[in-house]
């Protein structure tokens, strides 16, 4: 049976957003006629040098995919430290959804590290008690609801980590978010970490790709193993102008889109029939815990889209209650055209529909 395209989605990045003509359109506004396609002036050099100015680090690497950055970076750690661990949130996105890669393509081992249900803390890096190559934090905690660690207690884990002798790198996929609620420039929070990864469709909603920023000699060993994997593409420049137009135009309404995830998550809350974590949200993500099964959900998931052609959700997530499960919303331009109310509402129906 045909999916019926949504007309309306919460869901970030919903295909009524990702359509060619749609990015097309959204890129035709900002693109220069004149700028060449590489070199110097071109996108791809234009976004790495904005990159690494805006996180406060030396250079910048553009990378077709943060899959292949991230493992990049971790690699370049391990060989440099002569290590082959490193430590991480047990849902790290390395681990979680890139096939272990880091392990059948780098040799790396992963310290799963601390309570899944909860942020890493520095008694849990203490716990390892083997010397690791990198720790990487991942801010926000995507699976935890969006969740950050405070400022001080950040601070405190990087630094036992350098201790160690280990490198720090970020996970900064949702970089923008994270600092909804650090207040911070980017700079202050990059500045933690020797290595920084941000994604380019996430936070940003280009296209694709993502960008490597750190000292100019890790990252000329990064732009070695970046060729070594086929990722140093010719014509990446349309990818790029993705990256600059969301940074011209996604940052400045992030405090904005947190604080609709905290209106929106206080209707849901005040309703009785399901509840957001975290409460309140820390940044514009934030998850909604249902008191029904996933398979149920995910049916009366798609009847409502067949009916009102509404899109609730992206993926509906399992919980250890077989009886229940959850879904994510992240609020970005699409999500302001729903009031708090009416996602409570869109809720209730979804529960109506289950029940």
């Amino acid at each position: 049976m045909d999916v019926p395209s949504p007309r309306r989605s919460l869901f970030l990045h919903a295909p009524i957003r990702r359509r060619p003509r749609a990015v097309l359109e959204r890129l035709l506004g900002m693109v220069d006629a004149d700028m060449p396609p590489d070199g110097p002036d071109g996108p791809v050099a234009v976004l790495e040098r904005r990159m690494a100015g805006l996180l406060g680090k030396e250079t910048a690497l553009f990378f077709p995919s943060g899959t292949m950055a991230q493992q990049v970076a971790l690699r370049v750690h391990a060989e440099r430290s002569g290590r082959r661990g490193f430590a991480a949130h047990p849902y790290c996105h390395l681990d979680q959804w890139e096939k272990q890669g880091y392990a059948a393509v780098h040799g790396l081992w992963f310290h799963r590290t601390g309570d899944p249900g909860e942020l890493m803390t520095a008694q849990d890096l203490k716990a390892i008690g083997e010397p690791l190559a990198t720790v990487l934090w991942e801010l926000p905690q995507r699976d935890l609801g969006g969740l950050l660690p405070e400022w001080d207690d950040l601070r405190d884990q990087v630094a036992l980590a350098r201790a160690g002798g280990a490198s720090a790198h970020l996970d900064g996929a949702r970089l923008w978010e994270a600092q909804t609620y650090y207040r911070r420039p980017l700079e202050e929070i990059a500045g933690l970490f020797d290595t920084v990864y941000v994604s380019l469709y996430k936070s940003l909603q280009g296209s694709r790709g993502a960008v490597l920023a750190g000292d100019a000699s890790t990252i000329a060993a990064a732009g070695v193993w970046r060729t070594r994997l086929g990722g140093a593409i010719t014509d990446a420049w349309p990818l790029a102008l993705g990256g600059l137009a969301g940074l011209d135009t996604i940052p400045p309404q992030m405090p904005a889109f947190r604080d609709h995830a905290i209106a929106i998550a206080a209707a849901i809350n005040a309703g009785g029939l399901a509840r957001t974590v975290p409460d309140p949200p820390q940044t514009p993500m934030f998850h909604v815990h249902l008191p029904a099964p996933r398979e149920a959900v995910e049916r009366a998931g798609a009847t409502l889209l067949a009916e009102r052609g509404v899109q609730l959700y992206g993926r509906v997530r399992s919980v250890l209650d077989p009886r229940a499960c959850a879904f994510e919303i992240t609020v970005g331009e699409n999500a302001m055209d729903f009031t708090p109310d009416e996602v409570a509402g869109l809720i209730r129906e979804l529960l109506d529909l289950v029940w």
